[in-house]
């Protein structure tokens, strides 16, 4: 007769691939989260006032402290733009906004 338990693999054996999976999974699930949040939440923030949200993108890429003593909640909230539509390399800065602008008026509809 054979035994059942000798044939199982050990307990305490590590099993990469379900390692691997996992961390895949969990990080499908963040880039997923991540693109809702910016469509749901952030985007329409800026499609609010784009042209404020256009003018404050500006200083913070000119501007070393765009906000100054003034609250910098504006100021953050126009930075996500930049992250959600990034510069390309060597793009000028009107180029940019031009795109920006676009972008903007395509998903702000």
């Amino acid at each position: 007769m054979s035994d059942p338990v000798n044939q199982s693999e050990p307990a305490g054996e590590f099993k990469l691939w379900r390692l691997i999976l996992a961390v895949l999974l969990i990080l499908l699930g963040i880039s997923i989260s991540a693109q809702w949040y910016a469509r749901n939440i952030t985007l329409p923030r800026h499609c609010e006032d784009p042209d404020q949200t256009l003018r404050l993108a500006r200083q913070v890429l000119t501007e070393r402290t765009p906000a100054g003593e003034e609250s910098r909640r504006p100021y953050i909230i126009a930075a996500r733009i930049t992250f959600l539509v990034p510069r390309e390399g060597d793009e000028p800065l009107d180029d940019y906004l031009q795109r920006l602008r676009r972008h903007l008026e395509r998903e702000c509809r």
